[in-house]
């Protein structure tokens, strides 16, 4: 669905406003909209995740751990796909006001792609480098967002998402070095280009949620801060939006229809879509493949 068509369809959640200023901005921050009990809820399950990371000793297809997580000392970095190893997470995702809000920004059929749990801990969390979300799973159409829910207070010290306003409405740029080689972030002469003073960090107490557009610039600081930040990430697209490739981490939930109905036809934007690389061989989470990055460029 086009913008136009979905802001035809009444507003369930969010208002008038917020809606218009998503389309314009490509992202949208509302504070404090996810209740209390829901919040301690996933506090709860995400906290069992960390507890579950302190027996495993090397990242795999669920944990994906930083270089010096121990046993008595976890620093788990990602939990990938965590809506199908907590059933409270997926209840959240699915059935919860969150959904709803969703449908607000892509349309009244809305479909789950995929979820993930990112800790970024206190004391030097790793960043998460300048990139577009649609270059690691193109669609049919730029419908698809990625909503996070802060499940605590989250301020600048925490290294927050930052966005790039408007940059939905820009050419995308390939997510490949000089070499050709995929490096899921912005080649330097590309990121040499963007004025990263107009980055907008979306800071915020527990229970905010951030939505960004697929083609949103976006990209987050390391947290330097005594305190976490874990944020509870998934993506939603209109059910019109349709893959162009397999998802590499293989979600269980993946295309289920979490409001209306499944579409009869996909709709196509006539803007073209950037392609990631042929992961058949294996995916690497973006976290490792972008300190990858950083180490090759210092070598």
């Amino acid at each position: 669905m086009t913008p136009e068509q979905i802001l035809r369809h009444p507003a369930r959640v969010l208002t008038e406003e917020q809606r218009s200023f998503y389309f314009r901005e490509g992202y949208l921050l509302v504070e404090k909209v996810i209740p209390d009990d829901w919040i301690e809820r996933l506090r709860a399950a995400s906290q069992a995740f960390v507890e579950r990371s302190r027996g495993v000793t090397r990242s795999d297809t669920v944990f994906d751990l930083e270089p010096d997580h121990r046993p008595d000392a976890p620093r788990l970095r990602r939990v990938s796909n965590p809506d199908q190893h907590d059933p409270v997470i997926w209840e959240y995702a699915s059935r919860s006001l969150l959904a709803d809000i969703v449908a607000d920004l892509v349309g009244p059929d809305v479909k789950f792609h995929h979820g993930k749990l990112n800790y970024k801990w206190a004391e030097g969390g790793e960043e998460v480098k300048w990139h577009y979300d649609i270059g690691f799973w193109p669609h049919t159409n730029y419908s698809p967002l990625t909503v996070g829910t802060l499940l605590y207070d989250c301020g600048m010290e925490q290294g927050p998402l930052g966005v790039i306003p408007r940059s939905h409405e820009r050419e995308l740029a390939p997510q490949y070095d000089a070499q050709g080689r995929w490096i899921g972030c912005l080649n330097d002469a590309d990121l040499a280009r963007e004025d990263l003073t107009k980055a907008v960090y979306l800071t915020g107490p527990a229970g905010s949620i951030t939505l960004h557009n697929c083609r949103t610039l976006h990209g987050s600081p390391r947290n330097q801060s005594d305190t976490g930040r874990p944020l509870l990430l998934f993506t939603f697209a209109s059910a019109d939006a349709l893959p162009y490739t397999v998802n590499p981490i293989k979600p269980e939930h993946a295309e289920t229809i979490v409001r209306g109905r499944r579409a009869a036809w996909a709709h196509h934007d006539p803007r073209p879509c950037p392609m990631p690389p042929d992961w058949s061989g294996g995916y690497s989470s973006i976290f490792a493949l972008q300190q990858e990055k950083a180490q090759n460029a210092t070598m």
